[in-house]
């Protein structure tokens, strides 16, 4: 039990030293920047990638029945004038 609470009184002072240390203000500014950067960079977030994966899947479906179905017309067009050629 003494022995917790040393560790944790220690803990505490550490934590205390950092927190007032020039240390804290660096890691700020690090972040700081790092925003700056990443919104420079016109970054998209998870939710708004995944919309659009979506959005892809859908559109490749569709554009697969549509292969599908101009191709069984053509087909039927050849049915209907063999002599076409096409």
């Amino acid at each position: 039990m003494l022995k917790d609470k040393f560790f944790d009184e220690i803990a505490g002072k550490i934590s205390d030293a950092i927190a007032s240390s020039p240390a804290k203000d660096m890691e700020k500014n690090v972040r700081a920047m790092m925003g700056s950067a990443f919104t420079k960079l016109d970054l998209v977030t998870r939710e708004e990638f995944e919309i659009q994966q979506e959005v892809l899947a859908r559109t490749r479906e569709t554009l697969t029945q549509l292969e599908a179905r101009v191709a069984d017309l053509e087909s039927r067009l050849q049915l209907n004038n063999p002599q076409d050629g096409i």
